[in-house]
């Protein structure tokens, strides 16, 4: 009888592979994040843009005039009730239960935090995303 050598993986190079695959992971799992938080970033600045334009409409059709909304937990007052949007916008850049909380105020945020989604004032019609500058950029996050 004919033995027939069988070729195998050996334990070296098996460690080999098993370190080149560790070594893609540690690369390629930060990028994930990174794309994660980018995400969330671009979805708030999407959010802001909507509500802004439903401001301008409202500023148009209700004679040069701004809703009147409360500071609380994000109902929009006649923005929501008289159909300029479908849902409260939510910050995913804050995220957590506070994302859609409005405060009222006269400026952007100066650094990141969790308290509020939006910040509007209510005389000029502004509004500024929770954890964003003045040019809408995010602020790190902690």
């Amino acid at each position: 009888m004919h033995r027939t050598a069988r070729r195998a993986f050996t334990l070296v190079e098996i460690l080999i592979v098993v370190v080149i695959l560790g070594i893609l992971a540690a690369v390629v799992v930060p990028q994930f994040a990174r794309a994660t938080q980018d995400a969330q970033g671009v979805a708030t600045l999407d959010q802001l843009t909507k509500l802004r334009r439903a401001l301008a409409v409202y500023y148009v059709r209700c004679n040069a005039m701004y809703p009147g909304v409360s500071a609380g937990s994000g109902t929009w007052g006649e923005l929501l009730s008289g159909g300029y949007m479908k849902v409260a916008p939510m910050n995913n850049w804050v995220g957590g239960p506070n994302a859609g909380v409005i405060t009222l105020g006269n400026g952007p945020d100066t650094g990141y935090h969790q308290n509020y989604g939006w910040i509007y004032d209510a005389p000029t019609g502004s509004v500024w995303a929770a954890g964003f500058d003045g040019d809408d950029e995010p602020y790190p996050r902690p």
